[in-house]
């Protein structure tokens, strides 16, 4: 089916009490990788292209200065990938930026084929954020893109997103910022941080989720909870990175049986980045520790310099510029490059699809009501005119 909104998977965890997992991607390997895990697990799927990430696969490999161009070539790079692999996909399936930092930034994406947008607005005063936020709203609902909004600072460093403290959501204000802006859904700071260091028995304060969904449904006013900053860092995946030559220290995620129990209380959409970086960065360290001579490979030996020269990097984008090429198409020159491909979609697969199952979306593709963009750009001038 066509690549659709996120506003209908947004409907069905809303009425049968799961969670989606939003799972970051950065090369069209990733993407690739993300729909057929979902697939195998007939549970729609949610990608997310970062709005720095979008830099990237516009070939901006010092993605932290990335230009509005890189972002727009990158992201319909990334639109392209998945509809080339999604749009005869048997499930749902839903391309959103995470983080855009600016007015600009979101259009950029909503204008190269993202379906559904955040808007990040949190460092702002509330009355800014929320002028902000109704800004985009009043770009993408008219389009029937989805648009995520954010109340409260998450701690943690996740590109160019940074806090060194967490300001928490006043769950007080949640429903005066869906009625201003109009959003679909609203990320919450509740205990969660972005990057790997979110320390050791990190605690999730599940009263504030469960304080916003409540305040949300006597206003009688529709809105899904998001947890961003939600990776799990698995430690055997940080084990052997270490094992495998990697310098990693201080990875320490969320308790998957926190982020369990907060799904019955309105977190329906869970947001996922590092833990992916990790298994792919492994993959990729494990298959030259077993193929030494590819260490000198022409086309893909330099992955294995930069992953000597960062051994206390996970992050897969520092180590693929040597392949492009390969992460911003999907085109794939030789077998060694191929070997590497193969590295990055079973990385992602591995941790992809065990949060699939913990978040328990299996199965629930077929129940939701899919909607076009067009559909939903009807919907939401109906909901205006009442």
């Amino acid at each position: 089916m066509p690549i659709i909104p996120l506003r209908p998977l947004l409907e069905a965890t809303h009425k049968y009490g799961f969670a989606h997992g939003a799972f970051n991607v950065n090369a069209v390997a990733q993407g690739k990788a993300v729909i057929e895990v979902h697939e195998m697990f007939r549970s729609a799927a949610i990608l997310q292209g970062a709005d720095l990430a979008n830099g990237f696969m516009g070939g901006k490999t010092d993605f932290m200065n990335a230009t509005l161009e890189d972002k727009k070539i990158g992201a319909k790079n990334i639109a392209d990938a998945v509809r080339k692999y999604g749009e005869n996909s048997p499930i749902p399936i839903v391309l959103h930026l995470d983080h855009g930092k600016d007015f600009e930034s979101v259009k950029v994406a909503i204008d190269n084929g993202y379906t559904s947008v955040m808007i990040d607005g949190s460092h702002h005063a509330f009355d800014d954020n929320v002028e902000l936020t109704r800004e985009v709203v009043k770009y993408a609902h008219p389009r029937g893109v989805t648009v995520e909004g954010e109340l409260g600072v998450l701690a943690g460093v996740e590109d160019d997103v940074f806090s060194e403290s967490s300001t928490y959501t006043n769950p007080m204000k949640v429903c005066e910022f869906f009625r201003k802006t109009g959003v679909d859904c609203l990320a919450i700071s509740y205990g969660t941080k972005h990057g790997a260091a979110k320390g050791v028995g990190a605690k999730l304060r599940k009263e504030i989720a469960i304080a916003s969904m409540e305040n949300l449904k006597h206003e009688g006013i529709f809105g899904v909870l998001v947890s961003h900053g939600s990776s799990t860092v698995p430690q055997y995946i940080v084990e052997e990175i270490n094992e495998l030559g990697g310098k990693i220290s201080n990875a320490h995620g969320i308790d998957i049986r926190q982020l369990q129990e907060v799904i019955p209380h309105g977190i329906g959409k869970i947001n996922v980045d590092t833990d992916i970086r990790l298994a792919v960065t492994r993959n990729m360290r494990e298959y030259f520790v077993n193929h030494p001579s590819k260490k000198e490979s022409a086309s893909i030996g330099g992955i294995w310099n930069l992953l000597e020269q960062k051994a206390d990097q996970f992050d897969p984008r520092a180590f693929l510029p040597p392949i492009m090429e390969t992460v911003m198409t999907g085109n794939i020159p030789d077998e060694d490059v191929a070997d590497i491909v193969n590295c990055i979609e079973k990385g992602v697969k591995e941790v992809v699809g065990a949060l699939i199952v913990q978040f328990g979306s299996v199965g629930y593709a077929s129940k939701i009501q899919a909607a076009s963009l067009e559909e939903m750009a009807e919907r939401y001038k109906k909901e205006v005119n009442r």
